[in-house]
């Protein structure tokens, strides 16, 4: 087994998702303090998601054709800090349309090749990723808990620097992870058609995409639906956090829990799990209490959800396949079903209100746990 680049994995992991903790919850305060309306807010955060469609699969196919993972991770994230700047020289909607389309096709390219080497550096110790991938959470807590003080003490325009920091600390840890081995596996015969055409593989990419499409309201809204029902924004960084906390010692136990159950009835706790929760979140905001068991039980729908697909799609897409298996699920995930979920959530908002928005939200969840119910027959 090659040996473990921990830190540096670790890393880059920590800034990649300090990253997502700043702009995820806060980005869309930001917009709101530019007068742009919830169509638009949500037009603009589903950029993040509309190039994931086909930017991972473009950036994995060169990856997988040109064995030069770290290269195109480190040249995107350069790339993604020079977009990302932008930001500081306009504030139209058209502006701000274009900035956030480079930002994320760039940033689009680093996580799914990360995933792929970290599971490579792996080999067949695959449950120890949740030790590594904790860092990742362990960055999304730092940054949503300091941005969250940061803002309630200044302007939202600091939210802009913050970000910036982030992206600098991903650029840095992109130039120290080495380039890892890719071990020809026997899958590779198969083509990646004929693996994604399995009936079980079907159902998985289906129920995911769904999950995700259900997340549009929460990652475009939450934040601007608490601090409107009345929690600072302090409160309202807390509540991500609390939710990542848990998401952490999900990662932890994931070698026991996987040792003691299968990949299939994870997915089904953690897909049951979601429903719960969006319909607290919908119907319970008056409530705190409700609130933060929501949050709670992100431990599941997050933690245990990612932590299962990965697996899922490690042992699916082998060798060469890797790259490509792994920007396939981020396409048709976070890229179609958050587009989808993103785009909806900002015409919803208005039109139907945030309770039956995440009502419909749930109703995904459920499609997508019947998906997995009634064809994930085959335990990978």
């Amino acid at each position: 087994m090659q040996p473990i680049p921990y830190w540096r994995l670790s890393g880059f992991y920590f800034f990649h998702f300090a990253f997502i903790g700043a702009f995820a919850p806060y980005w869309s305060l930001y917009l709101k303090s530019l007068s742009f309306s919830a169509f638009q807010i949500g037009i603009l955060m589903s950029l993040l998601h509309v190039t994931r469609i086909f930017a991972p699969a473009a950036w994995g196919w060169l990856a997988d054709h040109t064995g030069k993972r770290l290269l195109i991770v480190r040249s995107a994230a350069i790339t993604g800090l020079i977009s990302y700047c932008a930001v500081f020289f306009g504030e139209s909607f058209t502006w701000l349309f274009v900035t956030m389309a480079l930002l994320s096709f760039f940033w689009s390219a680093s996580l799914p090749l990360i995933e792929a080497t970290t599971l490579s550096y792996l080999g067949e110790s695959t449950a120890k990723y949740g030790r590594i991938r904790v860092w990742g959470s362990v960055g999304f807590i730092f940054a949503v808990t300091s941005v969250g003080y940061l803002l309630d003490s200044t302007n939202i325009a600091a939210l802009l620097w913050a970000v910036l920091g982030f992206k600098l600390g991903i650029v840095i840890f992109s130039r120290q992870i080495p380039e890892g081995e890719i071990v020809v596996h026997a899958a590779d015969s198969h083509s990646i058609r004929q693996i994604f055409k399995r009936p079980e593989v079907l159902a998985f990419f289906g129920a995911c995409l769904l999950m995700a499409l259900a997340h549009g309201p929460y990652y475009t809204f939450y934040s601007i639906y608490l601090v409107e029902n009345g929690y600072s924004k302090s409160m309202v960084g807390w509540l991500w956090a609390i939710g990542v906390i848990c998401e952490i010692g999900i990662f932890f136990l994931m070698p026991q829990l996987m040792h003691r159950f299968g990949l299939k009835q994870i997915m089904v706790f953690s897909l049951s799990c979601a429903i719960v929760r969006f319909l607290m979140i919908g119907w319970g905001v008056d409530w705190p209490a409700i609130i933060l068991l929501a949050q709670i039980l992100h431990a599941a729908t997050y933690g245990a959800h990612h932590a299962t697909a990965m697996m899922f799609v490690h042992r699916l897409f082998r060798g060469r396949h890797q790259g490509k298996g792994q920007a396939l699920y981020t396409s048709l995930t976070f890229g179609i079903g958050g587009t989808i979920g993103g785009i909806f959530s900002g015409y919803a908002w208005e039109s139907l209100g945030p309770g039956l928005t995440f009502t419909v939200s749930a109703a995904a969840v459920l499609l997508g746990l019947t998906l997995v119910m009634w064809k994930m027959d085959v335990e990978q």
